[in-house]
């Protein structure tokens, strides 16, 4: 997925940045509402996760001007308010879930991963495709039965197949789900990744359509 964080404390700005990068997902970290709404505008996000009190404003304003738009990527709150009365009016402004600060890190990834597989309409994290067992919500894999280890990286790419399985998927799409704003992105780097995931998971798993991007093949013929 990619993720816009909305945080304007450096410290746990840099811990919720490192820990959903570690989880596989592509990570913008902005610490203004001016600069989350101009990335809004920029960019196509799977999750927000939305501080309140910020610089330059109060993140349900945000929040609400979003949904107001006919925004509907689902958003996390995380603030440090947590009066019953906050949580209904982060609830009621369209938020999709409200984890109160300090809150622990595995705790975000769980809630991460809940709102995802939700809004992929897929409650079932327990995917099978060919030959292979995907456990979305664990981040597991095996290949004829046998566990496949993917980096950080592989799986935020692979993840991206398989919640499109048998869609063309071009170049940019791929390098969104692998970089976040301001990373330097080489030209053969999808190249290296898909030849990677083809040497674990099967050299027919991944196709190429020449000049238009990769599909996932979903062994339905």
């Amino acid at each position: 997925m990619r993720v816009l964080l909305i945080e304007d404390t450096t410290g746990l700005g840099e811990a919720v940045r490192d820990q959903i990068r570690d989880d596989g997902h592509a990570v913008d970290w902005v610490q203004s509402l001016s600069f989350a709404e101009a990335s809004v505008k920029a960019t196509s996000y799977n999750l927000i996760l939305l501080d309140l009190m910020l610089p330059d404003g109060n993140g349900f304003d945000f929040l609400k001007s979003l949904r107001k738009s006919g925004n509907s990527t689902p958003v996390i709150i995380l603030t440090a308010r947590d009066q019953v009365s906050d949580r209904i009016e982060g609830l009621n402004a369209g938020a999709d879930d409200y984890l109160i600060k300090p809150f622990d890190l595995s705790e975000l990834s769980a809630r991460v991963g809940a709102v995802a597989r939700r809004y992929r309409g897929d409650p079932n994290p327990l995917v099978k495709i060919g030959h292979l067992e995907i456990d979305l919500s664990e981040h597991r894999i095996r290949a004829n039965g046998q566990a496949v280890e993917l980096t950080a990286r592989e799986w935020a790419l692979f993840e991206g197949f398989v919640q499109r399985p048998g869609t063309l998927l071009s170049r940019s799409q791929l390098e969104d789900r692998l970089y976040q704003f301001g990373a330097e992105i080489e030209s053969n780097t999808i190249e290296v990744y898909i030849s990677r995931l083809r040497k674990k998971l099967g050299r027919d798993v991944i196709i190429t359509v020449r000049n238009m991007g990769y599909r996932l093949e979903t062994y339905e013929h």
